[in-house]
C-alpha cells in the first residue's frame, strides 16, 4: 500500500517536471520492493531529465538483469549512452 502511494506520488511529480523529488520517491519505493522494475525505469527517466546519465544507465542495467527484454530499460539506457557520449565529446573539445 505504501509502495503504491509513493510510486503514484513519484508519477505525479514527473508530470509536474519535479524530477529530483520524483527520483527520491522512486528510491523510497525501492527500499520497500527492490524487484519492481517500473520504479527503476521511472527513476532512470528522472535521471535522464536531470542529465545524470551514469545513474540512469545503472538503473536500466539493473532492470535488464531482471527482465532482459524490458523495452523501456533498453530505450532509456540507449539515451543514457548517448548523453554520456555527447558529454565525452564536449569535454574533448574543451
Amino acid at each position: 500500500e505504501k509502495f503504491k502511494r509513493l510510486k503514484n506520488e513519484g508519477n505525479d511529480l514527473v508530470k509536474l517536471g519535479e524530477y529530483e523529488e520524483a527520483a527520491n520517491k522512486y528510491s523510497e519505493c525501492m527500499k520497500l520492493n527492490a524487484e519492481e522494475c517500473t520504479v527503476y525505469t521511472n527513476r532512470a527517466l528522472c535521471y535522464l531529465k536531470l542529465y545524470k546519465y551514469e545513474e540512469a544507465k545503472r538503473d536500466c542495467d539493473h532492470v535488464l538483469q531482471i527482465e532482459d527484454s524490458n523495452i523501456k530499460a533498453f530505450y532509456r539506457r540507449a539515451l543514457a549512452h548517448k548523453g554520456l557520449q555527447v558529454r565525452k565529446n564536449n569535454m574533448a573539445g574543451i
